[in-house]
């Protein structure tokens, strides 16, 4: 149940988030479609590959799919002043799709008795692949490598899942409001990470 209600929660915020990306950059609807599905979907399929699982199993994910596909419709149909005030939650729901990709991932290595490397990388892979993809097509600096606080968000993820910290379904559901939480102050109060310019 938790697998699939992460799964449903990701799909749907990186679905979303990928749609308003594209119109802000003034895609068609084909555009629309694709930045949203590649965001949704492209973390998984790098995780997949990196650790030795089918690319394929993809199209078995076909409610998930037409999930997004809904999702997308949805935002592209909506009024302008309505899709305005979306954007505004676009940090919001990338925060949402990163936190329930990331530990979705986590499960996913975890389950497949991964070492604890492996657990933290799947996490950190599946929730930022789809937005690095998005962010690229976009012609976008890829927001995990900026020097917000992104990816080191979706380890933490990683880290209490390999650990067993988080392991029931409730300490699954209060990790994601955590990581979401977490995300969101660190964009309010723009937490950085270390960087050096030459």
């Amino acid at each position: 149940m938790t697998w699939d209600v992460l799964n449903i929660i990701g799909t749907i915020a990186f679905a979303v988030s990928g749609a308003l990306v594209a119109m802000e950059e003034d895609y068609d609807i084909l555009g629309v479609l694709t930045l949203g599905l590649v965001t949704a979907f492209g973390g998984g399929i790098v995780r997949n590959i990196l650790i030795g699982v089918p690319v394929t199993t993809i199209w078995d994910q076909g409610l998930l799919l037409k999930t997004a596909v809904i999702a997308m419709a949805v935002i592209f149909l909506m009024p302008k002043g309505l899709i305005h005030h979306s954007k505004r939650w676009l940090n919001f729901f990338d925060a949402i799709g990163l936190s329930a990709f990331a530990i979705q991932g986590a499960i996913f290595a975890s389950n497949m008795h991964l070492p604890l490397s492996a657990t933290i990388f799947a996490a950190m892979m599946t929730g930022i692949g789809g937005g690095i993809i998005r962010d690229v097509l976009a012609k976008r600096k890829p927001l995990v490598l900026r020097d917000e606080i992104y990816a080191l968000w979706a380890m933490v993820a990683g880290v209490a899942i390999g650990l067993k910290v988080a392991d029931t379904a409730p300490e699954l559901y209060v990790l994601f409001g955590l990581i979401v939480i977490l995300r969101m102050v660190s964009v309010k109060f723009q937490w950085k990470l270390p960087r050096r310019t030459l």
